[in-house]
């Protein structure tokens, strides 16, 4: 019964956390960095492979049916088939491997949460260039893609280790105490 929970409380997590914008000024541009992919990578650690993929697919399919959960308010098909779908696919992805390799045993060390975070990351930018190479070429796809969000996954990456880290450490330790 607690799985079912945690996984509604964490697709409200992600809901949430696609709504947080914050504008970045890089290179004359403003460039906006969403809570969306940090929830997804966290959600993926924490949930582990099974039920932070089902968690994805719930959000994908919430969204692309019109809920305005993905970043900025955006909803329905159409952003599944534009320059953003390409990421939001590859939540699915990420949210399995980060699951994985929690569950493998890539939680020791704070440094390992971090490489999880950065492998999970990776998963999302090959799917959203992807798509955008697609659609417009990849010299495009990286110009716009990936160069301008690269400060902001950095940032992602790290908060994202130190809070699994911090997390799951906070979690061991309960269960410990109640054994």
């Amino acid at each position: 019964m607690k799985q079912p929970f945690l996984l509604i409380f964490a697709l409200i997590f992600l809901s949430v956390a696609a709504q947080v914008d914050i504008a970045v000024p890089i290179n004359n541009n403003e460039i906006p960095i969403s809570g969306q992919s940090f929830a997804v990578l966290v959600i993926g650690y924490l949930l582990g492979k099974k039920w932070g993929t089902l968690c994805m697919i719930l959000y994908i399919l919430i969204g692309g049916l019109g809920l305005p959960i993905f970043a900025d308010g955006a909803s329905g098909f159409a952003t599944l088939a534009s320059g953003s779908g390409g990421y939001l696919y590859g939540f699915i992805f990420a949210a399995f491997v980060v699951g994985m390799l929690n569950e493998k045993g890539w939680n020791k060390n704070l440094l390992q949460c971090v490489a999880v975070m950065t492998i999970g990351t990776i998963v999302i930018l090959f799917f959203g260039l992807l798509q955008l190479t697609f659609m417009y070429g990849f010299e495009k796809a990286l110009e716009y893609g990936l160069y301008p969000f690269i400060p902001g996954a950095i940032f992602k990456i790290l908060l994202g280790g130190v809070v699994v880290f911090m997390v799951q450490k906070w979690m061991n330790t309960k269960e410990v105490s109640v054994s």
